[in-house]
């Protein structure tokens, strides 16, 4: 049983792990190779290697932006678990709680450049028995787990094993002293037999603080349909942010007892006794690839959830860095500097809704509508 750490002089005054990190990500990562040109995988003669992974993902982008995050997990004693390790930790992550698994390799996967929600995409993974896989709650240590400001979970580590399973029960029991506890459901289908057996994560949700969660992957997992279905089953987070695709997305927010019903109106901020709902759009922007979005959206999220700000605020820098992602090819996108997304976020809703990014709109010299600083641009 993972407990969290009680030793002398890492407590504060209540007991609790004194925070050493901001935000600590434990999941499994993996060697990605993506095509250099678009079509069957049988076809692409070439490929890149890249990283992906939802939780080293989510460290490496908050990292990027100043906040100190640390990555747990395993890896193969493998070239492939090697350049995991110098690719996360050159992103600014501590891996110092990373081990190294000498008898099972790092997996790997390969895609296609088409966007994961159509028929044409292809994803070929190899990560059965991977180093992974073989997490348990045995093997981690409590400190490192738990002196975070935020320990943030995926329910794709449940599906890796029975092991991994174990492991995320453990983490979302509800303990004193634990940090506050962000889950993203992250539904893969092809990691479940059915989506019977996905109902798991609807269990692993309700021990969590904060969670994502796709009203499509609430549809497919747990037959629930709407934001507002979705926030009635999820009573016991104080945090439930619904992505609603490109409509945008809620954040339903628990301001009674424990385990009291939101009953609110998606789309409004309507405040009544046991909690509120605040709906923003998404932005419009040229899309490159969608993969790695919804974890840019957790990093923004839990970055403005770090600094304090309110839940529009929160919204909008989830949006703001997904569309960081949904404008370059790979998993990792660098996001907008905090001082850029600050003022982006602080737009009227007139000025958020008239926003368009393409390509290179990240750059230190671009504005909001993508173009350099040095072009003509319209006013906002």
């Amino acid at each position: 049983m993972i407990q969290p750490p009680d030793v002398s002089g890492t407590t504060g005054p209540d007991g609790a792990p004194v925070p050493d990190v901001d935000v600590v990500c434990l999941g499994e990562s993996m060697v990605t190779f993506l095509p250099r040109l678009p079509g069957r995988l049988a076809d692409v003669p070439t490929f890149d290697r890249a990283i992906g992974g939802a939780e080293s993902n989510v460290a490496c982008t908050l990292a990027r932006t100043g906040h100190a995050t640390r990555w747990i997990s395993r890896v193969g004693t493998d070239g492939f678990g090697d350049h995991l390790l110098t690719a996360i930790a050159d992103c600014g992550v501590d891996v110092g709680h990373v081990r190294r698994d000498p008898l099972r390799p790092t997996g790997i996967y390969f895609r296609t450049a088409g966007d994961r929600a159509t028929d044409t995409h292809e994803v070929a993974y190899y990560r059965a028995g991977s180093a992974a896989s073989a997490m348990t709650a045995a093997d981690l240590d409590p400190a490192a787990l738990h002196t975070g400001r935020i320990l943030h979970l995926s329910g794709i580590t449940a599906a890796l094993s029975a092991d991994c399973l174990g492991l995320l029960q453990e983490l979302t029991t509800r303990r004193p002293g634990r940090p506050l506890l962000s889950f993203d459901v992250n539904y893969r289908p092809g990691l479940w037999r059915d989506a019977a057996q996905a109902r798991v994560l609807l269990d692993l949700a309700r021990g969590a603080d904060l969670v994502f969660v796709g009203d499509d992957e609430a549809r497919d997992a747990w037959g629930l349909h709407g934001p507002r279905a979705i926030s009635q089953a999820l009573p016991e987070p104080d945090v439930l942010v619904v992505k609603q695709g490109k409509a945008g997305a809620t954040v339903f927010r628990r301001t009674g007892e424990p385990g009291g019903r939101r009953d609110v109106v998606t789309g409004t901020a309507d405040d009544d006794v046991t909690g509120t709902a605040t709906f923003v759009p998404a932005l419009d922007v040229d899309l490159v690839a969608a993969t790695g979005a919804g974890d840019a959206f957790a990093a923004g999220f839990l970055s403005a959830t770090l600094r304090g700000l309110p839940d529009r605020a929160r919204l909008r820098h989830g949006h703001l860095w997904a569309a960081a992602a949904l404008t370059v090819p790979g998993d990792l996108a660098t996001p907008p500097a905090r001082p850029h997304a600050d003022r982006w976020a602080a737009l009227d809703d007139t000025a958020w809704e008239r926003l368009h990014l393409g390509p290179g709109w990240t750059d230190a010299d671009a504005d909001a509508s993508g173009r350099r600083a040095d072009e003509e641009v319209p006013t906002l």
